[in-house]
Parts: C-alpha cells; sequence; structure tokens
C-alpha cells in the first residue's frame, strides 16, 4: 500500500466509517477489514491519527484499528503478520512526538505502545525506555505528560508479564530506572506541594496529575520489580517516606477547599499511597516487617484517634483498615504452635505486632469501632425511612456494599476479636453488661449505642460461645425487646432479631424455638417493612439450623407462610422480592408435604411474578427455584400447575432462547423434579422432550440432569415416550457414545438399561442402533470395570427378557464378525464369566446368572462347553443374595419381591415420589425381584438332566468344580 496514494483513499474510508447510517458505514467497515491484511496499511493509521488537523472522531477510529491490529498482526508467527520493515518504522513512528493535544486519544497511544512493548521491549525496541525518560525530562507541559503517561502504562504492562525469562527482564528494568522514578516522583510531588497554596488551581492540577502518574510507575516498580526489595536502599527509603507524604497530602485537602476536580485527583492520590502499601504487603510480607509498626501506629491514630478529624475521607479510613486487618490476618506473620518451628522473619513480625498490640490498644480500637463505626448515620436512618428496601439491600450486600465503610469495619472486628479475643471479650462482656434492661425510646443516641453493642455481640458469636449465656439473655433481655412496640425503637428490634439469627447455630436451647417461632410472626406483622424483611432473613437462618424439629414448627406454619407471602407481595425491589422468595423456599423444603394446606395463594401469584419480571432473570431463577420446592411440596397435586409450570420449562430449558443462559439449570432441575412428581403423562408434558436433543448436543455439565428426565420420561410413560423420541434420541446417544467420557458413557447405557427393564418389548426395537455397540464393547473386552458392568446388564436384559431379540442380535453380530453365531455365543459366554467381577450391583450380578441360566437346557455343543462357567456364576450369585432364615435354617432369596409395601417415613426423610411408587411397582415385574434364583437355577438344571439323560447330565456336571457343586448342593437342601 503506497503511502502518498493510500492516505487519501483510507483516510475517506475512515470518515465514512464514522458515520451513523448504516448504509455508509457498513461497506466502510467491511473496507477497512479487507485492509487490515495490506502492508503497509497501519503506516497510513499512524500517519492519520498523529495528524492534529484532521477530525478527532476520525483519529479516535484510526488508532483503534491500529490498536486492533497489534493484537492480531503483530506477532512474528500470526497469520498475515506484518514485515519485521514495518514494525521498526512504526516503533519509530509513535515514539517521535509525545504531544497528542487530546486526552482520551492520548491515552489508547500509550495503551498502544505498551501493547507493542509487551511483545517486542526490550529486545526489538531497546530504544522505547531511554526515549520515554529522556520525554519525561523535557520542560513542555504537554510533552511531559503524554511520555509520563505512556511511561506508565508500558511499565504496567511490562509488570504484568509471567514468565521467568520476562520477569527477569523486568527486575532488570527496574533495577535501572528504579532511582530515576524516584527522582521524577519527588520532583512532580514537590512542586506539587509549592503550588497547593498558591491559589493557581491549573497549575495545581497540572502538578497533581503528574504526582499521580509517577506514582502510578513507582508502584508498579516497587511491587512487582524485585524479588527481594527489603535489601534495596532506595524502595525501602521510598517506602518509608509514603507516611509522612500521606500527612502532607492529607494536610492538603484543607487547602484544596471545593475544587471538586483537584479534591477528586488528591484523593485518588492518597488512596494510591494506600495501594502500595497494600499490594507491597500481599507480594512480599517479610519484605514489609520493617513497615509493620509504622503501618500500624499511622492507620491507627488516623482512624481511631483525633488525629484523622476534618481531613480523613471513607475511601482512605477503608484502606487504613484494610492495612491494619491484612498485618493482623497475615499468615507469613504467625508463629507455629512450637514456636521453634517458626522462621526468624516470622518471630521477628509477631514481635512487632504483639509490642503494637497492647491491651490500652486493643480496647480503643474495639471501643471505638463499635461505639463510633458501627453507629447507624444519619444517611442510614434517612435511607431507612425514604427507601427502606434499598436499605436492607445495601445491608445485605448491594453492589456498592464491598466499598463502603460499614463492612470494612465490621470485618475488621471481626478479624481483630478472633485474633485477640481473650483480650477483647471481657471488653465486649463489659459493653453489654451498661446495657441491660430496656432503653428510653426518647434517648436516640442510647439506642444507637445499644444497636451497636448488639451488632458486636451477633458478629463475634463463635469467639463467645463459653462466655454468654445467650438462652438465659435471649429469655430476660432479648424476647421483652423484641415487644416495644414503639416506632422509634424499630432500629432495635431489627437488631435483636437480626443477632438471634447470628446465634442460632452457635448456642440456641432447641426448647426456646417456640417462643423464638412466636416473636417471628409477631414481626412479620411489624409496622416497619425494614423489620419484616430482616425477621425473614432470620426464619431462613433458623429454619436451614440443623436443629431444626418440624413439629415444633408446625403450630406456627400457617400464620407464618401467609405473612411472608404478603411481604413477597408488597416488596417491589428484583432483590428484596428474590431474599424472600428464598426464605419461603427454604420453608416449603423444609416441612415438605405439611406445605399443601397453604400454597394455594402463592400458586395464584407465581404466574403474574414471573410474567413481571420478564426482564429480571435472576427473580426468575428465584420463581425456578421456589417451584422446584413447591412441586416436590405438592407431589401428584402438582400437577394442578402444569398451566404454568410446563411453560416455564419449556422456556427456560429452550436453548434458542436468550433466557435459558440464566434459568437453564434451575429449569431442568425443575422438569427432573416435576416429572418425578408427575401421576402420569399428559401431551404437554410429553411435548417438551423437544428441547432435549439440542442439550445432548452440546455435551455440557447439566448432561447429567438430562440423562435423569430422560430416565423419568422412561419410568413414566416408556411406550408413549419411546415412540414418540427414540429414533431421534438414539440417534444423540450414538454421537454421545462417540466423544463422550467414561461416566457419559454409562449414564447413556444406564438409560439403555432403564428401557429395557421398563419394557423389554419395545425398547430393544427402539435402541437396537445400540445394541451392536455393547456387543462389540463385551466381545473386545472393554478395558474398564464400570462400563464392561453396563455392557452386561444391558446385554442381560436382553438375554434374558427377549430372547427372539437376542438370537436376531447374535446372527446380525455374526455376520459382522465374520464368525458362526455359535462361536460368537461361546466367546460372549467366555468375556461374561471372566469379566463378572467387573460388576459390583447384587441386582445385576443377579441379573447376569439369571440371563446365562437362560440358555439352558441345551443340547448346543458350545453351551456345554461354557456350563461350567454358567454354573461358577449362578453359585456367585447365590452367595450374593441368599440368607439364612435363623429360624428354620434354609436359605432365601432376599432379593425377592411379593407386594408393594409403603415404607415408613420418619419425620427427617423425604416421603416416596411418584417415581419412587413407579419404580417399586416396576420392580414387581422385574425378574431379578420376582424369580428365585435358588428355584430357577434348579428347574434349569433339572431340564438340562431331562434333556440329556442322567449319564449325560453327571458328565456335564463333572465338568464343574467339587467345591462349587458342594456349594450349590448345599444352596439347593429341599428342592
Amino acid at each position: 500500500m503506497d503511502l502518498n496514494s493510500a492516505s487519501t483513499v483510507v483516510l475517506q474510508v475512515l470518515t465514512q466509517a464514522t458515520s451513523q447510517d448504516t448504509a455508509v458505514l457498513k461497506p466502510a467497515e467491511e473496507q477497512l477489514k479487507q485492509w487490515e491484511t495490506q502492508p503497509g496499511f497501519y503506516s497510513v493509521l499512524l500517519n492519520i491519527f498523529t495528524n492534529h488537523t484532521l477530525d478527532i472522531n476520525v483519529r479516535w477510529l484510526a488508532v483503534l484499528y491500529f490498536k486492533n491490529g497489534i493484537d492480531r498482526y503483530w506477532r512474528r508467527v500470526a497469520p498475515h503478520a506484518l514485515s519485521e520493515e514495518e514494525k521498526s518504522t512504526l516503533r519509530a513512528g509513535l515514539i517521535t512526538n509525545f504531544n497528542e493535544p487530546i486526552n482520551q486519544i492520548a491515552t489508547q497511544i500509550a495503551v498502544l505502545i505498551a501493547k507493542v512493548a509487551r511483545l517486542d521491549c526490550p529486545r526489538q525496541w531497546p530504544e522505547l525506555i531511554p526515549t520515554l525518560i529522556e520525554s519525561v525530562k523535557v520542560q513542555d507541559d504537554l510533552r511531559q505528560h503524554r511520555a509520563l503517561l505512556t511511561f506508565y502504562h508500558v511499565t504496567k504492562t511490562l509488570a504484568s508479564k509471567r514468565l521467568a525469562a520476562d520477569r527477569k527482564l523486568f527486575y532488570d528494568l527496574a533495577s535501572g530506572i528504579y532511582n530515576f522514578a524516584c527522582s521524577l516522583w519527588n520532583h512532580h510531588t514537590d512542586t506539587f506541594l509549592q503550588q497547593v497554596s498558591s491559589g493557581n488551581e491549573a497549575a495545581v492540577l497540572s502538578s497533581l496529575e503528574r504526582t499521580l502518574l509517577s506514582l502510578k510507575v513507582l508502584r508498579k516498580l516497587t511491587v512487582n520489580g524485585f524479588v527481594e526489595p527489603h535489601k534495596n536502599m532506595e524502595v525501602m527509603g521510598f517506602l518509608h517516606g509514603i507516611f509522612d507524604r500521606l500527612k502532607q497530602f492529607l494536610e492538603c485537602s484543607r487547602s484544596v477547599g471545593t475544587n471538586n476536580v483537584c479534591r477528586d485527583r488528591l484523593e485518588k492520590t492518597i488512596i494510591l499511597f494506600t495501594k502500595v502499601l497494600l499490594d507491597f504487603l500481599d507480594q512480599h510480607p517479610f519484605s514489609f516487617t520493617p513497615l509493620i509498626q509504622r503501618s500500624l501506629e499511622f492507620s491507627v491514630s488516623y482512624v481511631f484517634t483525633e488525629v484523622g478529624e476534618g481531613i480523613t475521607f471513607e475511601r482512605f479510613i477503608v484502606q487504613c483498615m484494610n492495612l491494619i486487618k491484612m498485618i493482623v490476618k497475615n499468615y507469613a506473620y504467625k508463629p507455629s504452635k512450637n514456636f521453634e518451628d517458626s522462621s526468624p522473619e516470622t518471630l521477628e513480625a509477631h514481635k512487632i505486632k504483639m509490642a503494637f498490640f497492647t491491651y490500652p490498644t486493643l480496647t480503643e480500637i474495639c471501643r471505638r469501632l463499635v461505639s463510633h463505626y458501627f453507629l447507624l448515620t444519619e444517611e442510614e436512618l434517612t435511607m431507612w425511612e425514604e427507601d427502606p428496601e434499598g436499605f436492607t439491600v445495601e445491608e445485605t450486600g448491594g453492589d456498592s456494599w464491598k466499598y463502603s465503610l460499614r463492612p470494612c469495619t465490621e470485618v475488621l472486628f471481626i478479624d481483630i476479636f478472633h485474633e485477640y479475643n481473650q483480650t477483647l471479650t471481657p471488653v465486649l462482656l463489659e459493653m453489654m453488661q451498661t446495657l441491660q434492661g430496656p432503653t428510653n425510646v426518647e434517648d436516640m443516641n442510647a439506642l444507637l449505642i445499644k444497636d451497636a453493642v448488639y451488632n458486636a455481640v451477633g458478629l463475634a458469636a463463635y469467639e463467645l460461645f463459653d462466655s454468654v449465656d445467650f438462652d438465659q439473655w435471649f429469655k430476660n433481655q432479648l424476647l421483652p425487646e423484641l415487644q416495644v412496640i414503639h416506632n422509634r425503637y424499630k432500629p432495635l428490634r431489627r437488631r435483636v432479631i437480626w443477632l438471634i439469627g447470628q446465634w442460632i447455630s452457635v448456642k440456641f436451647k432447641s426448647d426456646l424455638r417456640p417462643m423464638l417461632y412466636e416473636a417471628i410472626c409477631n414481626l412479620l406483622q411489624d409496622q416497619d417493612l425494614v423489620v419484616r424483611i430482616e425477621t425473614a432473613t432470620t426464619l431462613k437462618l433458623t429454619v436451614d439450623d440443623f436443629e431444626f424439629r418440624t413439629d415444633q414448627f408446625l403450630p406456627y406454619l400457617e400464620t407464618m407462610f401467609t405473612l411472608l407471602f404478603q411481604l413477597l407481595q408488597q416488596v417491589t425491589e428484583c432483590d428484596t422480592k428474590m431474599h424472600v422468595l428464598h426464605v419461603l423456599s427454604c420453608v416449603i423444603e423444609r416441612v415438605n408435604m405439611q406445605i399443601r394446606p397453604y400454597v394455594g395463594c402463592l400458586v395464584q401469584y407465581l404466574p403474574l411474578l414471573w410474567k413481571q419480571s420478564e426482564e429480571h432473570n435472576m427473580l426468575r431463577c428465584a420463581i425456578l427455584t421456589t417451584l422446584i420446592h413447591l412441586v416436590q411440596g405438592l407431589g401428584a397435586d402438582s400437577k394442578n400447575l402444569y398451566p404454568f409450570l410446563l411453560p416455564v420449562i419449556q422456556l427456560s430449558t429452550d436453548v434458542s432462547q436468550p433466557p435459558h443462559v440464566y434459568l437453564l439449570e434451575d429449569g431442568l432441575e425443575l422438569w427432573l423434579v416435576t416429572l418425578e412428581n408427575s401421576p402420569c403423562i399428559t401431551p404437554e408434558l410429553l411435548r417438551i422432550f423437544q428441547n432435549m436433543s439440542p442439550l445432548l448436543e452440546r455435551s455440557s455439565e447439566n448432561l447429567r440432569t438430562c440423562f435423569k428426565i430422560i430416565n423419568g420420561y422412561i419410568f413414566l410413560s416408556s411406550t408413549e415416550f419411546l415412540q414418540t423420541y427414540a429414533v431421534g434420541l438414539c440417534q444423540s446417544f450414538c454421537e454421545l457414545l462417540k466423544e463422550i467420557t467414561t461416566e457419559g458413557q454409562v449414564q447413556v447405557l444406564k438409560v439403555v438399561e432403564n428401557a429395557l427393564k421398563v419394557n423389554p418389548v419395545l425398547g430393544p426395537q427402539m435402541f437396537q442402533p445400540i445394541l451392536p455397540y455393547v456387543f462389540r464393547g463385551i466381545i473386545e473386552g472393554e478395558r474398564y470395570p464400570v462400563v464392561m458392568s453396563t455392557y452386561l446388564g444391558v446385554m442381560g436384559r436382553v438375554l434374558l427378557q427377549n430372547t427372539s431379540f437376542f438370537s436376531s442380535l447374535l446372527n446380525e453380530m455374526a455376520h459382522k464378525f465374520n464368525q458362526e453365531m455359535d462361536q460368537l455365543l461361546g466367546n460372549m459366554i467366555e468375556m461374561w464369566v471372566d469379566r463378572m467381577d467387573n460388576i459390583t450391583q447384587p441386582e445385576r450380578r443377579k441379573l447376569s446368572a439369571l440371563a446365562l441360566l437362560s440358555l439352558l437346557p441345551s443340547d448346543n455343543s458350545v453351551i456345554q462347553d461354557k456350563f461350567c462357567g454358567i454354573i461358577n456364576i449362578s453359585v456367585e450369585g447365590l452367595h450374593d443374595v441368599m440368607t439364612e432364615d435363623p429360624e428354620t435354617g434354609t436359605y432365601k432369596d432376599c432379593m425377592l419381591m411379593s407386594h408393594l409395601e409403603e415404607p415408613k417415613v420418619t419425620e427427617d426423610e423425604e416421603p416416596p415420589t411418584e417415581q419412587d411408587k413407579r419404580k417399586k411397582i416396576l420392580a414387581l415385574k422385574d425378574p431379578v425381584h420376582t424369580v428365585s434364583l435358588q428355584q430357577f437355577i434348579y428347574e434349569k438344571l433339572k431340564a438340562q438332566q431331562e434333556l440329556l439323560g442322567e449319564q449325560g447330565f453327571q458328565s456335564l456336571m463333572e465338568t464343574v468344580d467339587t467345591e462349587i457343586v458342594t456349594q450349590l448342593q448345599e444352596f439347593l437342601q429341599g428342592f
């Protein structure tokens, strides 16, 4: 591509590519795509985006195409890679001038230079770093800033490389330029500090921007540029100096005034200082040891004393707390139980920590956390009044929650209390003691203090296990507080019910549960929405608890369920509805069938909620979860939900519908429990199976559930299901068996085995294409035992329950193997006998014995030749299934089932599903459970004797080991 002639054409097409008219835009994009691989194209783009007289949008697009080209064509091994000559020209052109006037374009140019540096620096681009160092020294403000911006992006990119050779190069680079980077940062920092009181906001902002960029460079060099940074005086000098610089910058916040832009930049710089310390501590904990004392002194003084008043801000406090927390929790600083096993570095760090965290310091931190940082703020109380649902979302972890002060203070409290619980437990107990009895509703400050202390007691529940008699406290103090209905007492009502939720799994006597349920019923009718939502949360924790007892809960079930449903209707926020739905789901799950009388209102409401939540997939996931538990609770009665339930399953499991990305996993689970609890097949339920074929093609992590669903249809209505879907299903299975894992093969074959068991006539016909695959696996001696076991289970069903089909299959395989049928049958029996030990399930072992015995009586010489093996397997089967009756001394087959027994279900067990009942009925028709192996062997041997005569039969029996014959005779006594 000739530069002079091409520039005009490319410029014209780029201009068209910025058009809002798609008729102009699309052809231009296609043309640019074709030029991407043309030699010289990127040189033209460089000329265009460095020409400051051209339209900004055109230049912006040129930069983006150049940047994308680096990703695709800069590497030597890339298809259509750029030539070394053009790359050399481009590298030189990129660092000729650092004078881009537009900030956004300057940033993009800095990023693309960094991308090239990642691939070429320093070997193919040794001049980059020296050029940048010289450029950041120039006096021209614009050039200096752009060079510094590029310097930062290059450093950041090189620091992120992880290969050992690249790390070594970066270590060398850091050692070479660290002194310069420190000097540069100090220069810009001093300039800013001199200008900050001048009143020249433009100059202050300019120097602050340079300070920030140079500090970003230093952060990357300090954290990533040294293997043992504590041995480098410049690095440690910079880190020790951070604390004084931080003090200077915090004081500057008084001078900056109300200039929002300048204050924002100043706060970002202050936060960046703390990030340097946090990153360094994270990457080099032992190198940080000399900084532990200073870090703790600095952070504690600004966060927990008057030093920080008027100059600190929330994000800075959060960072200081994170620094304290990381030092307290750092495993590198925790000695082993046996001190002698700890390294000297660990012991030194531990010694510094212990010296700092004295009793007075810990006490002050604990008291300040509780009495200052735990207090509900005016802003929070206002939000409670004006947006109660927003308040609860913030409190339980909304999007901004993890960046805010409250959760940070609570985590710091938990960590410090856990680390120093022996010191701090008496402090917290004393605070509790001072708050006994009711609090005056007119004293808002006292109410908030009590709220904060109760918060601390909840957070420290596990640490206080041995120190607090929670049962007595619940009865004497907490329960009466829940009964104070004054509006100003609502923060305490909310806090107390939250506190109980924290202790419920720690220490709460089972006998007190009815009193708690009574209180929950009352609080779910509280006039305040926040209290009701918090009560629902505690209810969930209560029913989820290990010691939950249904009998204690049932008297309150109707009231609670009704009130929860009213709460679900009342709340409007998606997050809150999801939360309340989750509580309802937990209740339904725990009480199971007992929920049936009370779900009418919820069943009527869910279709409306589903429709309203069309744009909220996560809420729809919560609805699906609720429906899963609802179907399990309703059992066969869930059929009444089908007009709503089946379209929901249809949508959730249709991979052609966009929502399936969110809904598929829960939708499949709902589909499965619907089948398991369905009393009979319906046309609509059968029709949903059309969604299955694409799901099987995806070979996803949901395959296991898909196989369970297929089995569910087989157990529910095998004839209709197989006649409708078996052909397509068989095709899908044949494809899966080619590429699936061993476990996946077993799952496929189990479906086939179930189909043969449920429908011995139709099953083999419908899955006929898979059976040769199974037969071949047996003959060739499949090496995976679990797969071989399943092969033998499938073939056992065909041989025992559909002899004619087995004969036709044997004939087909004889042609494929080019063998005589008898020879092939003999090989199969031999392999079956040889691999019998692969079968571990007693049912399959008995099935194998029955299947091979079904070949008798026979005058076929091959079968007679394998007679010994058949008897061996039969006796093994007898050992598996026969149990001795202690009263009569006779043996009986323990797998025999004579009638359908309704199992007794204990409180902790789930009642049998409709599918469980179907399986039980099926078992009553299954030869494995209806045919006595003992009787079957006797009859088959007797028939063989009659066929061959006494002498012939005796000759046959002599082929069997005498020990096996003796065991057989013992089992057949009485026949």
